[in-house]
């Protein structure tokens, strides 16, 4: 019988991929672990390797289209099944991203089987357990019941994920909303009912909570471009899709659920240039290009340290500060595509050396398409170095769920009044810092951009600090 071939999860928090391109044709034969299609991501681009070895017997989804973890993308089967399996069977389309999470939930003390061996879907904190091959999916069970709310062992609302992020992105309590799906689980149709009703039911002169604000926000129609009078057959529309598509949706993240501020300071940096001047020879001695990069990836790490709330995200399901322990640094790298950001991490760990090595070969990975899932994911903070292309000022945008950003334009010779009033010409460079002031406060802001200063302006600073 024909395998199914899933899109599975290729990195945390990761919902949906889209088909960029498939690298074989219908009728191929495919070896195991062969590349066979190219998926985009809102974090990576990755070639999917088969998970069995046979022929493409089918491609379920289009290339441009999106679909959600999980979904159906493919059949593979036997050479042998080919014939019997194109008479016999007509796969259905890709399922909704509501109904195929449906299919994969699993009542409690429930089983599904995945290679012949059965294991539990779920563990004590109610997340998936990830399967040995991500590409195969659990077999769907059947369930029935009462279409009322159903509270699992461990005190969690049966829903389907869609309708759990729906109802926390509208501010919901989801224990409050009845179920209609099987055994009462609560679906995207009920959240949506319910906050309908809850809606009406507010008066009009009540002060609506910060959750309920945000709600129409999520709920505005699109924006419909209309070309001017005269100007029709003079333009070119081109889809917005893959590595563009994944930028525009993470600025309009990062746009709604960050309260972005400013801060802005200047760096001298005469002596860094000096020193990094002096180090140079011996860095390209060991085959490692040093930039400024690795200077101020160590100076932000050490200032971490000091200013931790920099070094944080909001969980805004629970209602709690996450603070980390360790510092996992992004740098936004202009690809041909776009912007990519990938993550250089426990930089607090790293030699300089290191750290010049990660960079530069993250960054060739970014502007090459070779950055693997993981690569991408886990930033506790992000550096945008916006000046490497001339730019002397900028306004970065926070790299969500990440607390803050910092950008580091051109360094440039300017007048500078000395210690004796005297002027000067030094090698200055602005700062600037974009953080949520939801989780850092402006001073905090301030005194960590003066940290930073503070190990940039004598970077013999960053041999003595402890991390």
């Amino acid at each position: 019988m024909p395998k199914e071939v899933v899109l599975p999860e290729l990195a945390e928090s990761v919902v949906e991929g889209e088909i960029l391109r498939w690298l074989v044709n219908e009728g191929d034969f495919l070896k195991k672990d062969q590349p066979f299609v190219e998926v985009m991501t809102d974090k990576v681009t990755v070639e999917l390797p088969s998970p069995y070895e046979g022929v493409l017997l089918q491609k379920l989804v289009k290339e441009g289209q999106v679909v959600p973890v999980h979904a159906p993308i493919a059949l593979i089967a036997e050479p042998g099944e080919v014939a019997a399996a194109v008479g016999d069977q007509k796969p259905a389309p890709a399922p909704s991203l509501q109904a195929q999470e449906e299919r994969s939930i699993v009542e409690p003390g429930q089983v599904a089987e995945d290679d012949g061996a059965s294991l539990s879907l779920f563990k004590p904190d109610n997340k998936p357990e990830q399967v040995k091959n991500p590409f195969v999916k659990a077999a769907p069970l059947a369930v029935s019941g009462p279409s009322t709310a159903t509270v699992q062992a461990h005190g969690r609302v049966i829903a389907v994920p869609a309708a759990r992020k729906l109802a926390r992105e509208l501010g919901l309590d989801i224990a409050q909303i009845p179920g209609s799906g099987p055994n009462g689980r609560v679906r995207v149709e009920d959240v949506k009912a319910y906050a309908e009703q809850t809606s009406r039911a507010t008066p009009p002169a009540a002060a609506p909570s910060a959750p309920e604000r945000a709600a129409p926000l999520l709920g505005l129609a699109p924006v419909q471009y209309k070309t001017p009078k005269g100007y029709e057959g003079l333009e070119t529309r081109v889809p917005l899709r893959g590595l563009r598509r994944a930028i525009a949706q993470q600025m309009m993240a990062s746009h709604l659920y960050t309260v972005r501020t400013l801060s802005v300071d200047e760096v001298d940096m005469t002596e860094l240039v000096a020193l990094r001047n002096r180090l140079k020879p011996e860095a390209e001695a060991q085959g490692v290009r040093l930039s400024y990069l690795p200077f101020i990836f160590k100076a932000v790490a050490v200032a971490l340290k000091k200013f931790p709330a920099l070094n944080s995200s909001l969980d805004e399901a629970r209602q709690e500060v996450v603070l980390k322990h360790y510092v996992n640094i992004g740098m936004a790298v202009a690809a041909e595509n776009g912007l990519i950001v990938p993550v250089v991490r426990d930089v607090e760990r790293k030699s300089l050396l290191q750290i010049a090595r990660e960079v530069g070969d993250l960054a060739e990975k970014a502007r090459s398409g070779k950055l693997a899932p993981e690569e991408v994911s886990g930033s506790t903070f992000s550096i945008t170095n916006i000046g490497s292309i001339g730019a002397l000022f900028s306004f970065p945008i926070i790299n969500v769920p990440d607390a803050a950003i910092l950008g580091v334009h051109s360094i440039q010779k300017r007048p500078v009044v000395g210690e004796n009033d005297e002027i000067v010409v030094r090698q200055m460079m602005y700062l600037s810092l974009s953080f949520d002031h939801r989780l850092v406060d402006g001073a905090e802001a301030a005194r960590f951009t003066k940290e930073v200063i503070r190990l940039l302006e004598k970077p013999e600073r960053l041999f003595l600090e402890a991390l």
